[in-house]
């Protein structure tokens, strides 16, 4: 039996991995499903601190949980993950808890989180013989598929809506070689195009709605409760778009437990700005449906209305006992604004979970005395305009610039000295 096959979630068929399939004849996005070698976490521990090697990658480190039939020479690897766990009394003080982590996915080569899910999928992709490696994208997805395909030498082609994408991602598309499409429309639209041309132009998909891309983001999870000494948090906060993530989350979680890896689940919080929230809406309906909305948000990381791992997230947050709320763009800049305060920052959609966190516990659904990890999932120069357009406004935590004479009094007069 091969150590990896895909399965459809909803009615079970299972297809070989080297289909070029990402959808179930029923619709439904295919997972895919290990036969899991004996792991533990003396082995994964063991790990740690690996110099060369696909174990050196804070991915491949968890190499029998991601992909355990692909050989090690066919990893492609920056060596991402190894991200830092913060600790930071100022965030805990505005969330209203007694102590706060930050997982901070920004450190990552190409400055978010999604490069975990890419050297998954781009690794299995190009074993399999793929030609041109494609996605739709506000950014962080295009800019590191842009680095991996290169790291790879495979052709990339990337999908990004016109005028929705911030300069630090394009560029960073830009300067490792893709093939950079400006659709004239929103993100939902260079998803349905690219989605057409992976089924008709043999393009391979590298969104969420890839397999291996949620396989590799399994590995946020699993790298945080190793970073706690393997006890997991009572809560996991994290924003949610594409819903990639969410479903990631849920599936690592569920295999954590059954090998044994971790003693408890933790709840999941998923976020998502207001103006980008269908996800939300569904849940406050009990997943009756999934409304698409026209998506508008200063968080352009998670401005997307039709998010393609809906099914995935809705099976992470019931399992878990997880739960599913809006933030309005003001609370994700002013919780940005004190994440950046505290010397960490971060893009504006990675601070929607800390203005979840701090509104979750303004509600009472997380106690002060929770243990809490948030995820910051891009770097603070991904958006810069967001940022500097924010202290120049009249925000009361704005950090106006200050434009001065070049006098030793002018300087001493700013200096309040």
């Amino acid at each position: 039996m091969a150590p990896t096959l895909l399965r459809c979630p909803a009615c079970q068929a299972t297809l070989p991995t080297t289909t070029g399939m990402l959808r179930c004849a029923c619709g439904s996005p295919l997972d895919a499903e290990h036969s899991f070698p004996s792991v533990s976490r003396a082995l994964f521990d063991d790990r740690l601190g690996t110099l060369d090697g696909p174990h050196a990658s804070g991915v491949w480190r968890f190499h029998e949980l991601i992909h355990p039939g692909l050989p090690a020479d066919a990893v492609v690897t920056r060596f991402e993950g190894n991200t830092p766990l913060y600790a930071s009394p100022a965030v805990a003080r505005f969330v209203g808890l007694g102590a706060i982590r930050l997982k901070h996915e920004g450190h990552n080569p190409s400055g978010s989180f999604k490069d975990r899910g890419m050297t998954a999928a781009v690794s299995h992709a190009v074993h399999h013989g793929a030609k041109i490696l494609a996605c739709a994208s506000t950014g962080n997805t295009s800019a590191s598929l842009a680095s991996y395909a290169a790291v790879a030498g495979v052709k990339a082609a990337i999908l990004v809506p016109a005028g929705k994408i911030a300069l630090g991602k394009m560029s960073q598309a830009l300067a490792y070689g893709a093939t950079t499409l400006i659709v004239e429309g929103d993100f939902d639209a260079a998803m349905t195009l690219v989605q057409q041309g992976a089924d008709e132009l043999g393009l391979t998909l590298l969104n969420s709605l890839n397999p291996f891309r949620v396989e590799g983001q399994k590995t946020i999870i699993l790298e945080t409760i190793q970073q706690l000494s393997w006890e997991a948090p009572d809560w996991f906060v994290f924003p949610a778009g594409n819903l990639g993530n969410c479903g990631a989350f849920g599936k690592a979680l569920r295999e954590a437990k059954q090998l044994g890896l971790i003693d408890k689940v933790p709840r999941l919080l998923a976020v998502q700005a207001a103006g980008a929230a269908p996800f939300a809406a569904a849940f406050d309906r009990d997943f009756d449906r999934l409304e698409p909305v026209a998506a508008e948000t200063i968080a352009t990381a998670i401005r997307i209305g039709n998010p393609v791992s809906y099914q995935r997230a809705i099976r992470s947050i019931r399992e878990t006992g997880g739960h599913v709320m809006k933030v309005d763009d003001g609370a994700i800049m002013a919780a940005k604004a004190v994440v950046d305060a505290a010397g960490i920052g971060a893009e504006p959609a990675s601070c929607a979970s800390v203005a979840g966190a701090k509104q979750a516990v303004a509600s009472g659904l997380i106690k002060p005395t929770d243990r809490v990890a948030c995820l910051l999932t891009g770097h603070l120069l991904k958006d810069p305009g967001a940022t500097i357009d924010f202290h120049q406004g009249d925000a009361p935590s704005a950090n106006k610039p200050i434009t001065i004479q070049p006098t030793l009094s002018d300087l001493a007069r700013a200096l309040g000295l």
